[in-house]
């Protein structure tokens, strides 16, 4: 009777608990959300996001991604000061980085992407089409296997990641269950569904510090709203790529500092202020950051100042280095050009 009791028992209770799938299908469940969000903010097809995640961690189960919660096998490089662990690789005891949430290594991944010369022809692709990225990340030197392209084609295919290409993070848990209609016996997974129809999917919260200032609450509520609109402007920044050889650049869209750009794009401060000729580290609105050495030329010939416009200006304009603008123009540095001069952005101004 115990026996028959145990066993009803067990029963019930597997009913409740989480279901159990592959260790990729589990991958794919967790991982789909931020591969989607990560589309949305970079332009990279998600479906090609999620089958790097799966290939490079083994379905979640790699030494990287367990410790270090690495998912794309990201090593340290020159510009990393973060956590780092050892791990053999292509070569004995190699530096990778470490990350205390694998969010971050899936946006790492994005920027590592988005802002490598390298990778630039992959954003003049279709972002639907997955074939064409697997490809192209090969024959930009991604990964050394020959077969890697094939690779990621196959696990795209096999588990139907094209449709996460199609969807939003808003969307993207129905696109799971979709895909894996017995989590609606999944309580954890639906627990998680249920609130998203309400509230909409969100970067980490912004904590918002307003200061104190005696007044009444519905204007200090005002104040609040203003500062924390602010705040989520400034965690909105999309990279951009500069006609200029495809130069990695930002607009600003608030005031704000070298140190929030240097802590949001992993690029150090002093990077930053170099790259950019930048006197101090205070950013305004509409300021051109560009995330990468400038150039020694620009892309068109020549360009008329306009009003308003100095020499450092221009250099962020064409993504010139500003000595080098300065030379092209016969011009000492800190001479401001005149409205409607003529600057030489490639061939150095003809002698009078």
């Amino acid at each position: 009777m115990k026996r028959l009791f145990l066993l009803v028992s067990l029963l019930v209770l597997s009913k409740f608990s989480a279901q159990t799938w592959a260790t990729e299908d589990q991958y794919i469940q967790k991982f789909a959300p931020y591969a989607v969000e990560e589309m949305e903010k970079y332009k990279i097809p998600a479906s090609i996001t999620l089958a790097q995640g799966l290939l490079e961690t083994g379905g979640g189960q790699s030494r990287l991604a367990l410790e270090g919660k690495n998912h794309f096998g990201i090593k340290c490089k020159e510009d990393w000061t973060g956590k780092t662990m050892k791990h053999t690789d292509d070569a004995p005891n190699e530096c990778f980085r470490v990350y205390d949430d694998p969010r971050q290594s899936y946006e790492d991944h994005s920027k590592f992407l988005s802002t490598r010369k390298y990778y630039t022809g992959l954003f003049n692709l279709d972002m639907k089409d997955y074939k064409a990225w697997a490809y192209g990340l090969k024959k930009a030197g991604y990964a050394t296997n020959p077969r890697y392209a094939s690779i990621l084609i196959g696990k795209i295919e096999r588990y139907k990641l094209y449709e996460f290409d199609n969807t939003s993070s808003k969307e993207v848990l129905y696109a799971v269950l979709k895909m894996y209609p017995d989590l609606k016996d999944d309580r954890s997974f639906m627990a998680q569904l249920e609130p998203s129809k309400a509230v909409k999917k969100s970067k980490d919260p912004v904590t918002v510090e307003v200061p104190y200032k005696q007044t009444s609450y519905a204007q200090q509520q005002k104040r609040v709203e203003r500062i924390k609109t602010k705040a989520e402007i400034l965690n909105s920044i999309l990279i951009k790529s500069h006609p200029n050889d495809g130069l990695k650049y930002i607009v600003i869209p608030e005031d704000t500092n070298v140190k929030f750009i240097a802590n949001k794009f992993k690029v150090s401060e002093s990077r930053l202020m170099k790259w950019n000729e930048l006197e101090t580290d205070v950013l305004h609105k509409n300021d051109i950051v560009f995330l990468e050495s400038k150039n020694s030329d620009g892309n068109t010939a020549t360009y008329k100042a306009e009003s308003g416009e100095d020499m450092h200006d221009i250099a962020q304009k064409f993504g010139i280095k500003l000595n080098k603008l300065y030379a092209k123009n016969r011009m000492d540095e800190g001479q401001q050009p005149s409205v409607g001069q003529l600057i030489y952005l490639i061939d150095k101004k003809p002698r009078n």
